[in-house]
């Protein structure tokens, strides 16, 4: 009579440890590869290992053009050396000019973002939440979203005269399509269980728009913000260059008229500068948001 011999029985809580050579150890358990968190955790190690080299690049490319400007590689009349830009710069500090001229630019921008925002939410709002408006209004603002906000400016100064309301109205036509547009797609793309939830649940309208609407349309009502600011600062550029007598715009051309090609480029880098800030804090405010909502 022949005995039967079985494994034993691993005792409860015993920590078990799968040999590929054991016996009774299925191939799939023992090819089983690794916790999906260890190999998230070694790319995220390896991204955060080369940090270094996002900034390798630009002060390569920074060293060889200063090297080019003082060896007379690159004439100053057409790209200065770094070392001149920022002289420039510390001189425009020092004098106040640029200081000045931000906070008028500031200002515009403010201005005409908070107007196009409000314009683009109230939009969007009542396009994304009925068909009637979406039939009626939506067609003649995507005529006027087809046209190019720029190409109005003449028309513009001709309604509104040469001071500050063309620029931050201009300013709010730019801005005011990107947070249209996806405010409604929010709205649209809300789902409908989380509707018929709330009237289960007997939400009332307060608790539907804090509970259900607004952290569902939070995050593309943000990627519009973002948009928008882009446009805002590109249209101010443009914007100030017209009949203006102050403002980083008003600066960058009267350095043109004296060829001073070094304070120009002291303005471009500072319009950057502002829209790399302004995006960022955008970025903050939404995760913020989303972590607030979750």
């Amino acid at each position: 009579m022949s005995t039967i011999v079985t494994p034993p029985t691993p005792t409860a809580g015993a920590p078990t440890r799968h040999d590929p050579g054991a016996p009774g150890v299925p191939a799939a358990v023992a090819d089983a590869p690794a916790a999906p968190g260890r190999g998230r955790g070694r790319r995220r190690r390896a991204r955060g290992g080369l940090w270094w080299l996002r900034w390798l690049s630009p002060i390569l490319l920074i060293v060889v053009w200063q090297i080019a400007g003082a060896t007379g590689i690159l004439p100053e009349r057409i790209l200065p050396a770094p070392q001149l830009i920022a002289e420039s710069a510390i001189e425009l500090l020092r004098s106040g000019e640029l200081v000045d001229a931000l906070a008028v630019s500031s200002v515009r921008v403010a201005q005409g973002l908070a107007l196009g925002a409000v314009a683009g939410l109230v939009l969007g709002v009542i396009v994304g939440t009925s068909r009637y408006a979406d039939a009626i209004l939506d067609p003649p603002l995507q005529m006027l979203r087809a046209l190019p906000h720029l190409g109005l400016i003449p028309l513009f100064i001709l309604w509104f005269g040469i001071g500050e309301a063309p620029k931050v109205l201009l300013i709010a036509l730019g801005v005011v399509f990107p947070i249209y547009l996806n405010t409604a797609s929010g709205l649209r793309q809300i789902d409908p269980k989380l509707r018929d939830m709330a009237t289960v649940f007997g939400f009332s309208r307060r608790q539907r728009l804090t509970e259900v609407i607004l952290p569902s349309i939070a995050p593309q009502v943000l990627v519009g913000v973002r948009q928008s600011l882009a446009i805002a600062w590109l249209t101010l550029i443009v914007a100030e260059q017209l009949n203006a007598t102050t403002g980083l715009g008003y600066l960058i051309m009267n350095a043109r008229d004296y060829f001073r090609i070094d304070v120009i480029i002291v303005g471009l880098v500072v319009y950057a500068l502002l829209g790399i800030l302004t995006d960022a804090l955008v970025r903050v405010a939404e995760a913020r948001a989303l972590r607030h909502y979750r």
